[in-house]
């Protein structure tokens, strides 16, 4: 699966390594992704989610179902 948070839809960004010299090379600025698992009261069953720690706020801050219903309109994640 990429490294893509199912929750925001944010992605790994791409930028440069900056030396003293000014001299850039390339890198990539990863995500914190963590493979978690949320209990879900209207399925009665635990969900497991890759989602970023801002992902994980906005759980705590909505909800899950809330976050989950805006997360499928968006279509970043896909629930059966």
């Amino acid at each position: 699966m990429a490294k893509v948070c199912q929750i925001t839809g944010r992605k790994r960004m791409k930028g440069n390594n900056v030396a003293h010299s000014k001299l850039r090379t390339k890198r990539d600025f990863s995500l914190n992704l963590r493979n978690k698992r949320f209990w879900s009261e209207e399925e009665q069953r635990f969900i497991t989610l890759k989602v970023s720690c801002k992902g994980m706020r906005n759980i705590e801050k909505n909800g899950l179902a809330a976050t989950l219903k805006e997360a499928q309109k968006k279509g970043y994640v896909n629930l059966v």
